[in-house]
């Protein structure tokens, strides 16, 4: 295949001017690259960056390392050097959409007293020194490995390699006191085999902050119930047997509160009223990882877990307070669908 410079060579146009237009086609390919990544990443994965704000603050990390590292290789493959090129654009647009929006969920955790603009202020300021720092060091480790490029790549790659480190310890240090998916579970499944509420600081300690194909390797004898919870279900997308199942569940079981809960094959689903607020959304993730932690122990899951939820969800959300979690909403992905019932008897209509 011929690449752009010898394309343009070919049709008539000069070889310093064929270099020109080159090399500007391919900055412009790379910053297009980037934009168009930063606006598929936003479309795909900004519901997620609040509940998971820990995984995605070290992933836009890696990603900002990733990029660099395209940036450096690019030159030894001529041949591919745009491809490699818009590769690290591509990175670099996922760390600038990962690092904003986790900034800001994680500047609001620590502002315990409203004060975002000022932590976000001092953030800033912290972070320009430490730039400034980092230049001068850069300076000298240049005058040092000047001209040696085994030195230079050395140099790089190990502190790369801290530098993913000591941004794992970071977040692993972070104790979130906000409740999302798996910090829901964690609480939960503790709650129902001992009675008591875990801290943030040692949930911290047992959820995951790396994306979830790394801890495949894991025992898969840990279930983890939010695995098996899906909030927000579509009623169209359900089948004959599963909508009757429903209109049942609307007479029977769920005829007082905002959701109903169907559960196959050890999977939930949430189905939420159209007029369900946050408390709402929080009561039936709680009540579906009830009906996770039921499925292989008893034939009527609905029936016990909801005696389950009258004699101890206000405890357990009593205690989560007492232990200084915020019980006012559940971080999780956007709720798109919703449906309307009527609470009454089972022959009423959703829709």
């Amino acid at each position: 295949m011929l690449s752009t410079q010898a394309l343009l060579s070919a049709i008539g146009v000069g070889q310093k001017s064929a270099t020109v237009i080159s090399a500007t086609f391919q900055w412009f390919l790379r910053d297009f690259t980037g934009m168009l990544g930063g606006i598929l990443f936003t479309f795909y994965q900004g519901s997620n960056l609040d509940s998971s704000a820990k995984m995605w603050r070290l992933v836009a990390d890696f990603m900002n390392d990733l990029g660099m590292l395209m940036d450096l290789v690019s030159p030894l493959f001529p041949s591919a050097f745009a491809f490699i090129l818009c590769l690290g654009s591509l990175s670099r647009s996922f760390t600038g959409v990962a690092s904003g929006a986790t900034r800001a969920a994680l500047t609001q955790h620590f502002s315990l007293e409203n004060n975002a603009a000022d932590i976000s202020a001092k953030e800033g300021s912290q972070e320009t020194v430490a730039t400034m720092v980092g230049m001068m060091l850069g300076m000298v480790l240049t005058h040092v490995t000047m001209g040696n490029p085994l030195a230079i790549w050395f140099s790089f790659l190990s502190l790369t390699v801290f530098h993913m480190y000591a941004n794992y310890k970071a977040v692993r240090c972070l104790s979130l006191t906000t409740l999302n998916n798996e910090r829901s579970s964690i609480l939960l499944q503790h709650f129902m085999e001992t009675g008591q509420v875990l801290s943030p600081q040692q949930v911290s300690l047992m959820e995951h902050v790396l994306p979830v194909w790394t801890s495949l390797w894991r025992s898969k004898s840990a279930k983890l119930l939010h695995k098996h919870i899906h909030l927000g279900v579509r009623v169209s997308l359900l089948k004959h047997s599963e909508m009757m199942e429903l209109l049942g569940a609307t007479g029977s079981h769920y005829n007082k509160v905002n959701y109903i809960l169907l559960e196959r094959k050890g999977v939930v689903s949430i189905i939420t009223h159209k007029q369900s607020t946050a408390a709402d959304v929080l009561q039936s993730f709680i009540h579906a990882l009830v009906v996770a932690s039921l499925v292989d122990k008893t034939g009527s899951v609905h029936a016990e877990s909801h005696l389950w939820m009258d004699k101890y969800y206000t405890v357990f959300i009593t205690k989560l307070q007492s232990s200084g979690w915020k019980t006012e909403r559940l971080l999780s992905p956007s709720i798109v669908w919703r449906a309307h019932w009527i609470h009454g008897p089972s022959d009423e209509k959703i829709n």
